[in-house]
């Protein structure tokens, strides 16, 4: 016999999740890598640079607040081992807020490579020599046009890595869990019983902030700071 009725409906428990720098550098990147690889299709280098340090700056606020944000946004709550690994996919991982073993992986694997793919194009050189990368000087023309191949490969490898992240946000829709929408508000379904620990404050952002626009300014004018 079905007692769901005597208990009574499950009460949905929602809880603060995501932080704002967390959510902003998500989207940011989310906007930008596309417009890096239209501003490269349609020969609109000094936006697609302009991109690409942008990104650059991203990624250094993301590597800081990795240690100093909030839980849910610290490299070591999402980043688990063979074992917790395992153990999710036994589905025998107690209840947890934030990415699940697999989802942090293929976030640190889609900030690698994006790190790499950013790397690589600060060392690029064009055919023409008119745009190359802010640090292209520190390397031969041939080593630098060497790089520029590689760095336009390294972009699908990023993008497979896009769709794979899509397709499982996709899944977990189909399964009525939507990813999305507290990835746009912060909020999310947690386990009934379950306390989020609390979001870093707002604050911490700004120096962190600082940190990455100042080392994305200096690597875009070639450690020149005069």
């Amino acid at each position: 016999m079905d007692d769901t009725g005597a208990r009574g409906p499950q009460t949905r428990v929602f809880a603060k999740v995501w932080d704002i720098p967390t959510r902003a550098t998500h989207w940011l990147i989310a906007l930008l890598i596309p417009l890096s690889w239209w501003a490269a299709k349609s020969d609109h280098l000094p936006w697609h640079r302009l991109s690409g340090y942008t990104i650059l700056g991203l990624l250094v606020f993301r590597l800081i607040w990795g240690f100093a944000g909030s839980p849910t946004a610290q490299f070591r709550q999402f980043l688990a081992g063979p074992r917790g690994i395992a153990a999710y996919l036994r589905g025998a991982s107690p209840a947890r807020v934030g990415h699940n073993p697999l989802g942090g992986w293929s976030v640190f694997a889609m900030l690698s490579v994006l790190a790499t793919q950013v790397g690589l194009g600060l060392f690029s050189i064009d055919e023409d020599s008119l745009e190359p990368g802010p640090l292209s000087n520190f390397v031969s023309f041939d080593t630098g046009r060497a790089i520029a191949h590689l760095h336009h490969r390294l972009f699908w490898v990023l993008v497979a890595l896009i769709a794979l992240h899509l397709t499982a946000i996709a899944a977990y829709g189909w399964r009525k869990k939507n990813l999305v929408r507290p990835m746009i508000t912060g909020s999310a379904e947690v386990e009934p019983g379950v306390t989020p620990p609390p979001l870093a404050p707002l604050w911490r952002a700004l120096p962190a902030a600082f940190v990455a626009a100042a080392a994305a300014w200096v690597v875009a004018h070639g450690f020149k700071l005069v």
